[in-house]
C-alpha cells in the first residue's frame, strides 16, 4: 500500500514505526495494470501458481494476501493454507465481498482479540491444501485491500 511509503505530519509514533517497517519488508504486488512500486515492492507476473512457487523457494517466511481478487485467485488454485478475518466495529457499504466467489468449505482453527475491538477469526481449507514442494511455509490471506482493490503480498 503506497499510503506507508512517505511519512505524513498527521501521524504518531507508532504510525511512523508502523510505516518504517513496512517500508523495510519485502513486498510483490500483483496487477493487471503497471502500478508505480514503493520501497522494497516488486510486480509479479500474472502466472499465479509459478510466481508463488518461486517466491516461496526463495524467501522463508509467512505470506500474506490481501485484496479479494488476489486471493480468489489463489484459492481457486487450492495454494492458501489460512485465511484470517479481521472483524472491525465498522459498517462499511459497497465494498468487495470477502469471498468474491462461492466461500471455499473453511474449519474455523482460532480466534484471538486484537486490542479493545478487533477480533481475528484463522481458518483452513476443509480439503488439503497443494504442496508446491519443498515449501514448508504458508499462505495466509487477511483481508486488507486497498482502495483500488490491488492485492500485496507481503511477507
Amino acid at each position: 500500500m503506497r499510503y506507508w511509503d512517505e511519512d505524513r505530519p498527521e501521524w504518531d509514533g507508532a504510525r511512523r514505526d508502523y510505516a518504517a517497517a513496512w517500508r523495510n519488508q519485502p513486498k510483490w504486488t500483483v496487477s493487471r495494470s503497471s502500478p508505480s512500486m514503493g520501497p522494497n515492492a516488486a510486480l509479479v507476473g500474472t502466472d499465479l501458481e509459478t510466481a508463488m512457487g518461486n517466491l516461496k523457494t526463495r524467501h522463508d517466511g509467512e505470506f500474506q494476501v490481501s485484496g479479494p481478487e488476489l486471493a480468489g485467485a489463489l484459492t481457486d488454485l487450492n495454494l492458501i493454507d489460512e485465511y484470517r478475518i479481521y472483524l472491525h466495529p465498522v459498517v462499511r457499504g459497497g465494498c468487495k465481498p470477502f469471498f468474491a466467489a462461492a466461500r471455499p468449505p473453511l474449519r474455523l482453527i482460532a480466534s484471538e482479540h486484537i486490542g479493545d475491538t478487533v477480533i481475528r477469526l484463522s481458518y483452513v481449507p476443509a480439503w488439503p491444501t497443494r504442496s508446491l514442494s519443498p515449501l514448508p511455509e504458508r499462505t495466509s490471506f487477511g483481508h486488507h485491500p486497498d482502495a483500488a482493490g490491488n492485492g500485496t503480498w507481503g511477507q
